[in-house]
């Protein structure tokens, strides 16, 4: 059904007036759409749902409850165009397979357009969707929370304890982001990684990838094992459901150079080779980081606290010990205390302060990586801001 079909005729409050909300009512207006519909930012509590047939919920919005009037733009976009959308939720790894994605896919010559949590909200690139066109669809946690459809082409890349501050508990996490198989049909394709425990019946083709058995190796401009799955993922994609040329699709694979605040190579200073990877946000993408380079010296790591187990990362750290770490804000002064009596390990105030500290004790012929490990909300308005301040702080 399309969407103008869904919203004609109904009173619909719009709950959020932020960049998705905004462009719900744009979209509303732009395709003269006759129905009514209010705006609201406050709480769950304060909503007369009585009032209204649909409550267009933006992501953000933190609310547990499962009220049936709940839609999303994506719940909308899966309404119309299911059958044309790939999507790619995960802890870690969607928007940068998602990204390599689409850009083979294009290079490639299909019709495509990348929606999401990455770039522009979905509902502004409608107009350019036609019968065929492909949709590469990032889906995070909180545009899937109240989903009752899912896409042609499902991928959950991994699952790892994180947004406890907004679902309370890993089980409510993990719901959210099975929403993007928990509806498909038979004829559908649901891609997954072998360590995620489905208790839920699978109705798809089940496609098990694995990042420690990877079926291809590529020559990526990426670093990381974690990037050779997701490349993996991409070429399965391409090659198999999309019956794409294998020789292109790698073409277009290795050449993909990534994207900003993970993993970034800023460049040299001092003979110091300093990398970006704010998009950290839990233990194992800091311990991938890590991994990821050879001369790895340092790494900074912290930010808001909450509440995650840092047990992991701590252990980790205890057994590497000739990496530096320097620990910030309230999960690092957590990480710092678990931490204490190791070596090469220190704490400081701040982001600049932390940089600082890198540049003055990692040596030449080493690396340094801000990888915090940690959300960066208390401190900055997102991460991309948290890792400019590096860059700036650096002078690279």
């Amino acid at each position: 059904m399309k969407i103008a079909d869904i919203l004609t005729g109904k009173k619909i409050l719009i709950w959020g007036y932020g960049r998705e909300g905004k462009s719900t009512e744009h979209f509303i207006l732009d395709h003269n759409i006759d129905c009514e519909y209010d705006i609201f930012e406050g709480k769950y509590e304060d909503i007369d749902c009585d009032k209204y047939d649909i409550i267009v919920k933006s992501p953000g919005i933190k609310c547990h409850e499962d009220n049936i009037k709940f839609t999303s733009q994506t719940e909308l976009m899966l309404a119309q165009f299911a059958k044309n959308i790939i999507g790619i939720t995960g802890t870690k790894g969607k928007s940068t397979t998602a990204s390599m994605l689409y850009t083979t896919l294009r290079n490639c010559g299909v019709d495509c357009v990348l929606v999401g949590n990455i770039g522009r909200p979905c509902l502004e690139r409608y107009d350019e969707i036609k019968d065929d066109t492909t949709i590469v669809y990032e889906m995070s946690c909180h545009q899937l929370a109240h989903a009752k459809a899912s896409p042609k082409i499902a991928v959950l890349l991994n699952l790892y304890e994180e947004h406890l501050d907004y679902y309370d508990t890993m089980e409510r996490y993990k719901n959210a982001k099975f929403n993007i198989f928990r509806y498909q049909r038979v004829t559908d394709t649901f891609i997954v990684n072998e360590e995620i425990d489905l208790d839920i019946p699978v109705n798809a083709r089940k496609v098990v990838m694995s990042d420690k058995n990877l079926a291809k190796d590529f020559f990526l401009k990426l670093r990381g094992i974690h990037n050779q799955y997701n490349a993996n993922v991409v070429y399965y994609i391409a090659t198999k459901c999309f019956g794409l040329d294998e020789k292109e699709v790698t073409k277009y694979i290795e050449s993909f150079e990534g994207l900003p605040h993970r993993m970034e190579r800023l460049g040299e200073i001092d003979g110091v080779t300093y990398y970006d990877d704010s998009i950290s946000t839990i233990c194992q993408s800091a311990i991938q980081a890590v991994e990821s380079i050879e001369n790895i010296g340092t790494i900074i790591i912290g930010g808001m606290d909450r509440g995650i187990d840092y047990q992991i990362l701590c252990d980790y750290f205890e057994k590497n010990t000739k990496v530096n770490v320097i620990c910030m804000y309230a999960s690092g002064e957590k990480i710092y205390d678990m931490l204490s009596g190791r070596e090469n390990l220190y704490m400081c105030n701040n982001l600049v302060e932390a940089t600082n500290k890198a540049k003055e004790i990692t040596k030449s012929g080493q690396a340094c990586v801000l990888s915090p490990a940690a959300a960066s909300y208390d401190h900055f308005k997102n991460f991309e801001e948290r890792g400019d301040l590096y860059k700036h702080t650096l002078g690279l």
